[in-house]
This record gives C-alpha cells, sequence and structure tokens, in this order.
C-alpha cells in the first residue's frame, strides 16, 4: 500500500523531531496532511500511516535539549562504579576516553582519564579495558560543559543528544578492575591495529588521509584542512558514506568476480557479509551505516525478487535506522547524509536529461550543497556560493583518485618498503599540488554568504521553494524555475541582510572566562564595536591560545552575521584583553584599532595591523571619538599612572537610552581622578574593572557616579577570587544589580530605541 510513497512516512519522521524543538511545526505538519488529503488525494492508508509514524516517532525520540540541572551544586566526589564498557575504547598519548554503562543508574556516561606527564602508562590496567568488559571503576560523576555564550558548541547538549548525561573523571587506573569482553572487541582491536599500522608505514600526510578515508579516523588531519572543507560544504568528502562505500562494493566486485574467485551469487553474500564489519572498522558512523544499509537491502531485494523503488529503499532505510537509535536523528553526519540522498533521488529525473557526464556531475554538486544548505548555515552559518564550482572538482577528484588510492595502499602496506615508498611519493606530488591549489582558490575566492542563524520556518520556506525549482527544472518549464530560481537566490540575499533592517541593537558581554569581550551592535547594522578581545594563553609558553576566539568570539560573530567589525577599541595590552586580536583581524574585516597614547604595542602587532590594512588610532584624554555616528568619549587615562592597568582606555558613552561606562583593568587611583575631572559624572552602565579585584570599585566612585547596572567578567572558579566579596558589598549597598559571566555567561542588552533589557545566557 505504501509503495513510491514511504517518502511521505519518512518526511513524517522528520517533522516529529522539528516539532519537538519547535511546537508551531505542528500546524505546518498537518496543513501537510490536510493537503495531501483533500487534492493530491492519496491513499487514506498512506495519510494514517504518516500519521502514525508522526505521533510514534514523537513518542519515540528523546528531547533535544538536556534537562534541566538542579540549582543546588552538584556535588563530585569520587565513588566506585560498576558497569560494562560499550563501543570502542579510544586511546591518544594524553586521554583516554570510553562508554561506559553504570549497572546501578542504568546511565550511560563517558568515562575518560587523562595521562599526566609524572604517570607511568599502567599498561595492565589499560589492556583491561575493553569492548564490553564488565570493571570496577573508581571516579567523579561530572555534567559535562554545557554553552555559556549564543552560538557557542554546547558539548552537554551534544553529548544528551547521544543519550549521555554524565562523565566520569577517572583520576587513576590503579584501582580498575575488569573481566570478560565482547566479540565486538576483536573488531575495534584490528581497526587500532589498522590505524597503528598507517602510521606507522606511511608519511603523516598520507596516513592522515588514509585514517579519515577509509577507517572515518580524522585526528591526524590537520585543524586547518577540516576548516577547510567545512567552509567550502567539503565535509562530506571527509565523512564515509555512500561515495566510500560505492568504491569498497567497486573494488570488491573487481577483485572477486572480475578476477574469478567467487560467483557473481557468492560475492553477493560475500559482501553482505562484509558491509557491517567494515562499517565498524570505519569507525560506526551513522553515515556508513547509511549507505551500506542500503546495499546490502538492495542486495537482498534483488535476490528476492522484490521490487521496490529507490526512494523507497532509502526511506525504509531512513525510517530503520531511527528505530534502531533514537538518538541517530541529532548526528550531523546522519543528517547531511539522507539531505543528500534525498535530493538525489527527487532530482533523477532531470538529470536523466542530460548525456553528458560532466553535466551530469555539475548536476549533483548543486543539489548536494543546495539540500544541506540550511544544515550547513544552521551549524557553520556560512554559505559559500561558490562551493558548487569547487565540489564539481575537488569531489571527481577524490572519488576517482584519492579514494582509491587510500584503498590500494592498504595491502601495500604488507609488501617491500620500496614498492610502498614509490607509490606514496606519487600519491603525495599529485595530491600536494591539489592540495595547494585548494588553497589558492580559498585565499583568492573566499567571498561568504554569512547568513547568521537560519530559523526553522526560513527553512520549511527555503526547501518548499526548491522543491517547485526543482520540479520546474524537470518538467522543462525554463520561465518558471527561472523565477523560483531568482527567488532562493533573493532569499538567501534577505537572510544575509537581516541585520541591516533590525530596528534591534545589543550590547554583549561574552563570558570567554577570565577576561574582556564587549561586542557592539548598532541597529539596522550602523555599526559594529568591539571593546576588548581577550584569550587564555597556553601552557608553557603563555602565548595567547585561539581556544576562546574560535570557542566563543568567533561564533557569536558568525551567528550574528558579522563579518566587518568597524572599530577595536583596546583598553591596554594584556592577553586577557587583547589575545584574540591575531585570530581576529586574519578573518574579519577590521577597519580601525583605537588605543590610549600609553598602550605599548608590539613590533609584532604593529607589522600584523599593517598587513592588514588596518587603520591604527591613538585616542586621548578627554577626547570625542565618533564612529558610525556613535559617540565614544575618553574618559581616562588623563595621566600616566604607572601601572598598564591604571592606564587602560576608559571609555563612556550612549547606548539605548542608558550611559555606559567601559573601565578595561583601571583601578581605584583612576577612578578617583575621573570623579576630580568630572564631578557631574553620572552612567547607569558600569564594566566593573579589573573583573571585580579590590582593586577597583573604589566606594566614592560608585556613590559619586550612581550606576544602576554592573556587568563583571570573571572566570568560573578563577585563582583570583574575582569578584572579590569587598566589590559586591560595595555594589550592593548602593543598590546596583550585577550581572557577572561566572554566573549568568554572556550577558546581552537588547535595546530598541531608549528602551531596553538585559538578558543573561544562563539562569540562576
Amino acid at each position: 500500500m505504501l509503495k513510491n510513497n514511504w517518502h511521505i512516512v519518512g518526511l513524517s519522521a522528520v517533522f516529529s523531531v522539528v516539532c519537538l524543538q519547535h511546537h508551531f511545526m505542528f500546524l505546518a505538519y498537518f496543513v501537510w496532511m490536510l493537503y495531501l488529503a483533500l487534492f493530491r488525494r492519496p491513499d487514506w492508508k498512506i495519510v494514517i500511516a504518516s500519521l502514525f509514524a508522526f505521533l510514534f516517532f514523537l513518542h519515540h525520540f528523546p528531547s533535544p535539549e538536556p534537562g534541566t540541572v538542579p540549582s543546588s551544586p552538584f556535588k563530585e566526589r569520587n565513588e566506585m562504579y560498576i558497569g560494562t564498557i560499550e563501543g570502542p575504547v579510544e586511546q591518544t598519548e594524553k586521554r583516554l576516553e570510553f562508554l561506559y554503562h553504570d549497572s546501578n543508574s542504568d546511565e550511560l556516561m563517558l568515562a575518560y582519564h587523562f595521562f599526566n606527564e609524572a604517570e607511568e602508562t599502567n599498561d595492565h590496567a589499560v589492556g583491561q579495558l575493553k569492548t564490553g568488559a564488565r570493571c570496577n571503576i573508581s571516579g567523579k560523576k561530572q555534567l559535562p560543559d554545557a554553552a555559556r555564550n549564543p552560538y557557542q558548541f554546547d558539548y552537554r547538549k551534544y553529548l544528551h543528544q547521544q543519550g549521555i548525561v554524565y562523565q566520569l573523571q577517572i583520576d587513576s587506573l590503579d584501582e580498575l578492575n575488569c573481566e570478560q569482553h565482547h566479540f565486538m572487541e576483536h573488531i575495534y582491536s584490528l581497526r587500532k591495529k589498522l590505524l597503528s599500522l598507517t602510521a606507522e608505514r606511511l608519511e603523516t600526510e598520507t596516513a592522515s588521509w588514509a585514517q579519515a578515508l577509509v577507517f572515518g579516523e580524522d585526528r591526524l588531519l590537520e585543524e586547518e584542512t577540516i576548516e577547510l572543507f567545512q567552509r567550502w560544504g567539503l565535509s562530506h568528502i571527509l565523512a564515509i558514506s555512500g561515495l566510500h562505500i560505492g568504491i569498497v562494493v567497486g573494488l570488491m566486485y573487481w577483485l572477486l568476480v572480475r578476477r574469478s574467485l567467487l560467483t557473481k551469487e557468492n560475492a553477493q553474500w560475500f559482501i553482505i557479509a562484509f558491509l557491517p564489519v567494515y562499517a565498524m572498522l570505519a569507525g560506526g558512523q551513522p553515515s556508513v551505516w547509511r549507505a551500506s544499509s542500503m546495499v546490502i537491502f538492495a542486495i537482498l531485494l534483488q535476490k528476492s525478487n522484490i521490487r521496490f523503488s529507490y526512494s523507497d529503499i532509502v526511506n525504509i532505510i531512513f525510517l530503520t535506522l531511527l528505530l534502531m537509535d533514537e538518538y541517530i536523528i541529532y548526528h550531523i553526519g546522519f543528517q547531511l547524509s539522507f539531505a543528500v540522498t534525498f535530493g538525489l533521488i527527487l532530482s533523477a529525473k532531470w538529470m536523466k536529461q542530460t548525456n553528458s557526464n560532466m553535466v551530469r556531475i555539475l548536476q549533483i554538486s548543486f543539489v548536494s550543497q543546495m539540500m544541506i544548505l540550511p544544515l550547513q548555515v544552521h551549524y557553520f552559518f556560512i554559505f559559500q556560493p561558490l562551493s558548487i564550482l569547487l565540489n564539481l572538482i575537488v569531489v571527481p577528484y577524490f572519488s576517482f583518485f584519492v579514494i582509491p588510492s587510500m584503498f590500494m595502499l592498504l595491502p601495500m602496506l604488507l609488501m617491500p618498503n620500496s614498492l610502498l615508498v614509490v607509490a606514496e611519493n606519487c600519491f603525495l606530488a599529485i595530491h600536494s599540488f591539489v592540495m595547494k591549489g585548494i588553497g589558492l582558490f580559498d585565499k583568492y575566492a573566499h567571498t561568504p554568504l554569512l547568513i547568521g542563524d537560519f530559523p526553522i520556518y526560513f527553512a520549511l520556506i527555503y526547501y518548499v521553494v526548491f522543491l517547485i525549482f526543482m520540479t520546474s527544472l524537470e518538467r522543462k518549464e525554463i520561465v518558471k524555475s527561472f523565477r523560483f530560481g531568482m527567488m532562493i537566490v533573493l532569499f538567501l540575499i534577505l537572510l544575509s541582510l537581516r541585520p541591516y533592517f533590525s530596528p534591534v541593537g545589543t550590547v554583549t558581554m561574552l563570558d570567554i572566562g577570565q577576561g574582556d569581550a564587549y561586542i557592539i551592535e548598532l541597529p539596522f547594522r550602523k555599526g559594529v564595536f568591539i571593546i576588548d578581545a581577550g584569550s587564555s594563553v597556553t601552557f608553557g609558553d603563555f602565548l595567547p591560545s585561539d581556544r576562546v576566539y574560535k570557542q566563543i568570539i568567533r561564533p557569536y560573530l558568525w551567528g550574528r552575521g558579522i563579518y566587518e567589525i568597524d572599530a577595536v577599541f583596546l583598553s591596554h595590552q594584556d592577553i586577557d584583553h587583547t589575545g584574540s586580536m591575531e585570530f581576529l583581524v586574519k578573518e574579519f574585516g577590521v577597519k580601525e584599532v583605537i588605543i590610549s597614547n600609553f598602550h605599548e604595542w608590539s613590533n609584532e602587532e604593529s607589522g600584523l595591523w599593517k598587513d592588514e590594512n588596518i587603520k591604527i588610532t591613538t585616542a586621548t584624554f578627554n577626547e570625542v571619538l565618533n564612529r558610525n555616528g556613535q559617540q565614544f568619549q575618553v574618559m581616562s587615562p588623563s595621566d600616566d599612572f604607572g601601572s598598564d592597568n591604571d592606564n587602560s582606555l576608559v571609555l563612556y558613552t550612549e547606548i539605548g537610552g542608558k550611559r555606559w561606562l567601559f573601565t578595561g583593568d583601571a583601578g581605584k587611583t583612576a577612578e578617583l581622578k575621573m570623579v576630580d575631572y568630572y564631578p557631574s559624572l553620572r552612567f547607569d552602565v558600569l564594566k566593573v574593572g579589573h573583573h571585580g579585584s579590590n582593586t577597583s570599585t573604589d566606594e566614592r566612585f560608585i556613590q559619586a557616579a550612581e550606576p544602576r547596572y554592573a556587568l563583571i567578567s570573571a572566570g568560573v572558579d578563577n585563582r583570583y577570587g574575582h569578584p572579590t566579596d569587598e566589590v559586591i558589598h560595595v555594589l550592593e549597598e548602593e543598590g546596583v544589580t550585577i550581572y557577572r559571566t561566572d554566573r549568568h555567561g554572556a550577558v546581552q542588552y537588547l535595546f530598541k530605541g531608549e528602551e531596553g533589557s538585559f538578558r543573561p545566557f544562563l539562569k540562576e
């Protein structure tokens, strides 16, 4: 009864998970069902089956959001746990990690252990950790870190969507006791040995591609390469999916049948038995299970003389995987893989209208990119219009050269080194040249459409318009397809231009730990300003780390659709205020950097800013800076106070009906000096100096200025004890409302005209 209509059931399952996150989508689903019932006139059994699937999966899928955390502090203490190891045990030089199912609580936890330099590796204990082993483990149960800023990666939510609520920190492996293990351990052990063999026998670059493309392990790939592929919508190449499985099956068929090792019938049975094993060797990711399942199912149907359309096969596999694992729907690889597959199925008739392989490759690239566009923007905020052209070159290159080369190199690992070196050098000579070409393309053709977040109702509209566009192409309705194609282009442009039509402005205090980063966005995108862009430091050499920039600052700017910054004000040269600047100026269009006349900038900073053609402005005491209609008055330093902190650039400005004072790390000396120079100084919002240290926030200063709100940027449980009880007492005595990043996470002030309100990211 569902023949050629399984896609309706599959879409019903998709609607159910969307409705879990966006309740208003219930209406969209029932409007669609009503449309099918009244206008498309399908068999009522299909409508009933679809409604059943919708209601079933609505209860089958877990909530996408983690449960609320108790307001009382979560107590971490060492306890003994009895449970079973599930899945492979991952080990690197620094970390040991595995999934652990606690028998008492029936909870799945992510257990981990860090190897420190002073610790000798306990080979006996590590050797006990095997898939299926029942282990007694002493450790601390922890809540994973949650996002503390808008658009920041939420690790707690990420684990929750895999069925993991807690982490288990194992401080020592000495008390570990395990027994038995599962037969799956043999497969995972073989995977480890093959990964180790590739790392030993191949050059690092070759090994990184072999591990990524054959075994789904991307740890050896350079972070720059992974980010490059993400920027250009090429991540699907790194995820083992239909392309890779097709090559595996093709190579096996050629080896077994064409070389007369097996009959066609027996070769098919061998492939059916081999693909699940390979799926586990390849890391067991949803995309590889999807592709393997489709091949196995297609072979079994052929043997049974049962006829199903390709669309029905895909949707049956889709629904089967959802039934087997209720969390798989939240996996990004699963989402991207099926989105592309559905798109290619829907456009199959259009593609058959051409006899040119080159045109067909372009069509596949186009459909693939357009199908994943909302998902790509949702996860990465960026869409590269030229990615379709780059895919046209890169996908065939990887399909016909790189991936087959990696599979052919595997058996050569057992051959004499001389043969392996020749084959590897040939590969590297070609591949290095092509990767340099991709790098040059990225450098000179990097013109992204920075859309920011992609609301779900916009995604629904996008897919409806895209479906009509593709249907028009299939029917050769050129004028209609052109109109809807232009509609898609205009739709994407309007999405990226949303900030320029918005009357709402924001001032955001980002939570970067023990450091400052404030971002001011004027209404209608008239101006974007940053006051300080701090970072943490790397261990050992104490240089600025890119962690804060990549995990907090850049995602926020991309999520807000910001690609150009009108001015960055740097209060002083401390790393916790300036450390992210070297990363920021390389990826965003920073027009101007404004510093005080006491700011001592290094030759490295000077050279970097000049290389990026950034204007450097030295602001002096009492100067009024007008940038894009927004005025900033320099209130300090009036003199050389003899310390970097007290010489911080202090700015006064009026935003959203409130008067603001940004103080950097200025201390009491600078504060009282401002009171002397400006007896009538009043402001509503104070950026508390020096993270709430008792060196700032003098009581006389607060009494004179009468602030109503105080913003304090301080790290959670920081070793300095910021903000101090003394500062909090002074502010509370004067009735000041306090927002602090260690408790509230990021804090935003949203305003329209002269009215606005503060919104903390975390609720106390």
